[in-house]
C-alpha cells in the first residue's frame, strides 16, 4: 500500500467529463490498495473570471477580500469532484485549506505555507477515505483566508506530500510531463524520464511553466519525489528527484520567458555604493528583479541594466523615476520587447565550453546577446524577443535534445475522445 498526493489542474477540472474521469483515476487508485489525497485547482477559467469580477467593481481590491474571494474557486472544485466520486460508490471527503490543516504566514495573495497539521488528513484516510483538498490557499493562525499566489495548488500539493508522509507527489497538467523544451515551439522537444530537483528549479526559474519554483523548493527540502503527468493519458510521465539517482546530461533542458522587461537606469554617477542604494531602493518597494549588468565607467557615469517581471512595470515606474532624480542619473529605459533564453544541466560543471558554445550558435543563427547571466548549471541570456523561436530551436538541436518524434498536442480526455470519434462516423 502507498499514500499517493495527486493535484490536478484546472484544465484537467474544466468540463464535467473530465471531472468524471480524475474521479475514476482516483478510484482506481484506492482500489489498487492504495491511499489517496487529491489536491484541485479552479475549474477551468474561474480563477481568472473571479479576478475580473473584483477589478469591475474596486480597480484595487484589498487584499483580504481578494483572498476570501478567489479561495472559493478551488472549493466548487473540491465539492464537484467529491460528488462525482460519491457517484462510483467511494468515500470522499472535501476540505477546504483550513480544514485540511493548511497554516500560513499573514501575507495575502502570496502567503507561504508554514505548517501542516494533518491529523484530519490522516484519520479519513485511515478511514478509506479519498481526501480531495482545495489548493491554492490557507489560513492564518489568526483564522483569515491566504492564497499562495501563483502556482499555489503545486505548492498545497507537495507541502501535503510532505506532511502525511506520502510515497509520492503526481503533478497532473496537460502535458505529457517535462520536456527539453517548451513542446509547442521546439516541435522536436523531447519528453525527459527523470529530472534533478536543482536542474528543474533553474529551468522553472527560466521559465518552464510545468512547474513552480516553490513547489520544487519545498519538494527538494523534504524530499518529495515529484511525478510531473497528463490528465489524459496513463503514460509515465517525469520523475524530479535527487540527482544522485541518475545520469547527469550535459544540457537538460531549454527555456524561456518572454514576461520580463529590460530596464536601464542611463548616466548613473559611478560612485561607491551606489549600484547598493538603487537596488535598496527597488528592494524596498518589495519589487523583484533578476539579471544585471553595469557597464564600464565612461566620463564618471556608467549604465545599470536590469530585468524585472512586466507586471511590476506599474509599481516600478515610479520608484525609477524617483531613482533618477535622487541619484543624478539621466534617464530610465524600458524595453519591453525582449525574452530570455535559457539552457539547463548538471553536466556543464564538468564539461568547459558549454557557454561559448551557446553565444557562437546564437551568432550563427543572426541572434544578438543583449544581457548574460550564469550559475553553475544554467546559462541565461536576453535577446530580441522576435528571435526566441529561432533561438531556442537552434540550440536545442545544437545540444543533440531533438527526438525522432514531431509533439502532436492533444488536451481531450478519453471520455472526450471516444465522444469526438462518435461524432466523426
Amino acid at each position: 500500500m502507498a499514500r499517493i498526493v495527486t493535484k490536478f489542474g484546472g484544465t484537467s477540472l474544466a468540463t464535467p467529463q473530465r471531472i468524471r474521469e480524475v474521479a475514476a483515476r482516483l478510484l482506481a487508485y484506492q482500489n489498487e490498495g492504495n491511499q489517496v489525497v487529491a489536491v484541485v485547482s479552479a475549474m477551468g477559467k474561474s480563477t481568472d473570471e473571479l479576478l475580473k469580477l473584483a477589478h469591475d467593481v474596486n480597480e484595487n481590491p484589498p487584499a483580504r477580500e481578494l483572498d476570501q474571494l478567489l479561495a472559493t474557486g478551488e472549493q466548487v472544485s473540491m465539492s464537484i469532484l467529491a460528488m462525482a466520486l460519491d457517484a462510483r460508490g467511494a468515500h470522499a471527503v472535501s476540505m477546504t485549506g483550513r480544514q485540511a490543516g493548511i497554516v500560513t504566514t499573514t501575507v495575502h495573495n502570496k502567503a507561504k505555507i508554514s505548517e501542516i497539521n494533518a491529523e484530519r488528513i490522516n484519520k479519513e484516510l485511515e478511514a478509506g477515505g479519498i481526501v480531495i483538498v482545495a489548493g491554492f490557499q490557507g489560513v492564518t493562525r489568526e483564522g483569515d483566508i491566504t492564497t499562495l499566489g501563483r502556482g499555489g495548488s503545486d505548492t498545497t500539493a507537495v507541502a501535503l506530500a510532505a506532511g502525511i508522509d506520502a510515497d509520492i507527489c503526481e503533478i497532473y497538467s496537460d502535458v505529457d510531463g517535462i520536456y527539453t523544451a517548451d513542446p509547442r515551439v521546439v516541435p522536436r522537444a523531447r519528453k525527459l524520464d527523470a529530472i534533478s530537483y536543482e536542474e528543474m528549479l533553474e529551468l522553472a526559474a527560466a521559465g518552464s511553466g510545468v512547474l513552480t519554483m516553490r513547489a520544487v523548493e519545498f519538494a527538494r527540502n523534504y524530499g518529495v519525489v515529484i511525478h510531473s503527468r497528463s490528465t489524459f493519458n496513463n503514460k509515465p510521465g517525469t520523475l524530479v528527484k535527487e540527482a544522485s539517482e541518475m545520469e547527469q546530461a550535459i544540457v537538460s533542458g531549454i527555456a524561456y520567458d518572454n514576461s520580463e522587461a529590460k530596464v536601464t537606469l542611463r548616466d548613473v554617477p559611478d560612485d561607491v555604493g551606489i549600484a547598493a542604494e538603487v537596488f535598496g531602493t527597488i528592494a524596498d518597494a518589495n519589487i523583484n528583479i533578476d539579471m544585471i549588468v553595469q557597464n564600464i565607467s565612461e566620463n564618471g557615469t556608467t549604465d545599470i541594466s536590469f530585468t524585472a517581471p512586466m507586471g511590476e512595470l506599474p509599481r516600478l515606474q515610479p520608484v525609477l523615476e524617483a531613482a533618477v532624480v535622487k541619484f543624478g542619473a539621466r534617464k530610465f529605459v524600458v524595453d519591453e520587447s525582449v525574452a530570455k533564453v535559457s539552457i539547463v544541466g548538471a553536466g556543464m560543471k564538468s564539461n568547459p565550453g558549454i557557454a561559448a558554445k551557446m553565444f557562437r550558435v546564437l551568432a550563427d543563427n543572426g541572434v544578438n546577446i543583449g544581457m548574460i547571466s550564469t550559475s553553475a548549471i544554467r546559462v541565461s541570456v536576453v535577446i530580441d524577443g522576435d528571435k526566441t523561436e529561432t533561438a531556442l530551436q537552434t540550440l536545442h538541436t545544437a545540444f543533440g535534445l531533438d527526438s525522432e518524434e514531431v509533439f502532436e498536442e492533444t488536451q481531450l480526455s478519453g471520455e472526450e475522445l471516444a465522444a469526438k470519434k462518435a461524432k466523426g462516423r
